[in-house]
């Protein structure tokens, strides 16, 4: 699924690995511009290149909001195959048993986390520009390179 979605977008599966530590000032100094642009004007409106990253993001989301329920259904599919398996498996057959029912279980562990998957990105497609900002204002930790919340005021 991530290989899809970076080719489909790969201009988006890049900026995480603009975040971090960097001793570059010309990075830094153009991470501060989007930061303070995503700032200005939530949405990127206005600025061509802002308007882009935006866009791309949106796209990069649109792709696993897509992909991911599909994975879901897939492996809703699994599990329900691997639990027919281990009701049609002889009591008697323990080890066989226990293998499709590890199966079964993490096929619907695996279909429940697409679909968490599936949620998050359609509400970022539906509102792209805040989560590009919360990514800019400190990745995906959720905490800014000093510390708060994306989005918080420094007290």
């Amino acid at each position: 699924m991530a290989n899809i979605q970076g080719a489909t977008a790969p201009f988006a599966s890049l900026l995480p690995m603009l975040m971090g530590d960097s001793d570059d000032a010309r990075l830094d100094e153009t991470l501060d511009q989007v930061r303070q642009g995503m700032a200005d004007n939530h949405s990127g409106g206005g600025v061509p290149a802002l308007d882009v990253m935006v866009r791309d993001f949106q796209v990069y989301h649109e792709v696993m909001m897509v992909l991911a329920p599909v994975m879901a259904v897939a492996f809703l599919a699994l599990a329900v195959y691997a639990w027919r398996r281990f009701a049609r498996t002889a009591r008697e057959d323990r080890r066989t048993r226990r293998v499709f029912a590890a199966f079964g279980i993490a096929a619907l562990l695996v279909t429940v986390a697409a679909l968490v998957v599936a949620v998050a990105n359609t509400t970022t497609v539906v509102d792209p520009a805040p989560s590009l900002a919360a990514l800019f204002d400190g990745g995906w930790s959720f905490r800014s390179v000093n510390g708060r919340l994306p989005g918080t005021a420094q007290r």
